[in-house]
């Protein structure tokens, strides 16, 4: 909310933020040209009541709504709403939202349109029978995946046949708990690989380029934790998978700042994964490697202005450590409260996006990331001993944070050589806390 009314403000943009009961004390609500408490601090009843978040917007004379990063921000049926009322979603059409969200006919769209995909199905599992043929045709490990699925939910690894049956029962259970929907189909788990993404920029009229790719490889239950912009792909791969993110934009008529996932494989083998079409949460860093801002691009995209049609290449490297009220030493236990002292990290090269001060009281309602530290510098190296020197000093007391574990991860050999997969988490241990 914060990078947005700023670059709403430099562009002479008036802003409306809406906020829940427990959120009051956002520094967003005291920065807007207006100010709405649309509901509760459950989330039903405010950052999802579509109807309340509606009628904030038409009442305060609003012409368009930015969804953010979450909640709302790929839901079809809430841009159709947008639509309906004669306002503009800053983001894609609700058609376009409809066909990437769903997993399924977003994979078939990129199969015909010749982008590389996971073997794997191209339709809804509907029995046992199939469920069986399906997976013993692509051999085994093979994962389940909720075809509305998002976020990371929604994914269930399957290694041995024994398992299948009650894996896909549960698969589709949490499904239809998540997403209300229980559609499942079944892709060859790829093992080990790496998470490469590539951020997009097209306009209404049908111009897209590519923007910086980034690692996001470093996850933890398929969140991501870590990002860094260029990855260490090599050159030849890279140009393949810019030529097939826009060739997703493209085929699905995308319009926005969005961006097309991809795994590779240890052979170089890449494979569409899925795509983002809201604004991610890492697109900071893409930023800070071409000195760019990808919020202002995005509303400049909402109004009906062309793209520039250049595509860029990273100059730099930049790192994100996303910041969570979590104790890494007590399995990532989420630690909301009040905090009692901060000191944000500053110096060349440093940028720190957060919410938080001190004697903010964190929610125990929503996500626990209370901040995205990101480092930039001429090299990887730089960025890391950059990123190390940030870390040492930022302080957050009253709460647990992950700084400890993202000082930790700089040490690693692993990360500090490139050489790390979405396993990296699965054998990453703690060392103990000073003093135990």
């Amino acid at each position: 909310a914060l990078s947005i009314q700023r670059n709403c403000n430099e562009m002479g943009v008036e802003t409306v933020a809406v906020y829940s009961d427990v959120d009051k004390g956002q520094p967003a609500i005291y920065l807007a040209d207006q100010s709405i408490c649309i509901g509760s601090g459950k989330s039903s009843a405010s950052y999802l009541n579509v109807a309340n978040i509606l009628t904030a917007a038409i009442e305060s004379g609003c012409e368009a709504i930015h969804p953010g990063y979450g909640f709302l921000a790929e839901n079809g049926d809430f841009a159709e709403k947008v639509e309906a009322c004669g306002l503009k979603l800053i983001g894609p059409s609700s058609k376009v939202i409809n066909l990437m969200g769903n997993k399924l006919s977003a994979r078939n769209l990129m199969e015909e349109s010749g982008v590389p995909v996971v073997p794997g199905c191209n339709d809804v599992v509907r029995d046992e029978e199939q469920l069986y043929r399906i997976a013993d045709e692509i051999g085994y490990p093979v994962l389940l995946k909720a075809s509305a699925g998002g976020g990371g939910k929604g994914m269930r690894r399957i290694y041995k046949r024994e398992d299948l049956v009650a894996g896909w029962e549960l698969t589709r259970r949490e499904a239809k708990a998540s997403f209300a929907n229980d559609d499942i189909y079944i892709e060859k788990l790829i093992e080990n690989p790496r998470h490469i993404e590539i951020q997009i920029l097209a306009d209404s009229l049908g111009n897209v380029v590519y923007l910086p790719e980034r690692d996001c490889s470093i996850q933890r239950n398929n969140q991501k934790i870590i990002e860094e912009s260029p990855s260490r792909a090599n050159s030849d791969l890279l140009e393949k998978m810019y030529e097939s993110a826009v060739m997703c934009a493209k085929a699905c008529g995308y319009e926005g700042t969005g961006t097309v996932e991809f795994i590779v494989d240890k052979y170089d083998n890449y494979y569409f994964m899925e795509m983002n079409t809201r604004i991610q949460v890492e697109h900071p860093i893409t930023e800070q490697v071409i000195d760019y801002d990808l919020i202002r691009e995005q509303i400049l995209v909402a109004a009906g202005v062309p793209i520039s049609g250049k595509n860029y290449t990273p100059k730099l490297h930049a790192i994100e450590c996303r910041i969570n009220a979590e104790d890494p030493y007590n399995d990532f236990r989420p630690s909301p409260g009040k905090i009692t002292t901060l000191h944000a990290p500053g110096g060349h090269g440093v940028r720190l996006d957060t919410h938080v001060y001190s004697g903010y009281v964190i929610p125990p309602n929503y996500d626990s990331m209370i901040a995205k530290l990101i480092t930039t510098a001429q090299t990887r190296e730089e960025a890391i001993a950059k990123m190390r020197r940030a870390l040492d000093e930022f302080v957050v007391e009253g709460v647990k944070t992950t700084i400890p574990f993202h000082l930790q991860l700089m040490d690693d050999p692993d990360y500090l050589a490139g050489n790390y997969t979405t396993k990296f988490m699965e054998d990453f241990k703690m060392k103990p806390q000073v003093g135990e």
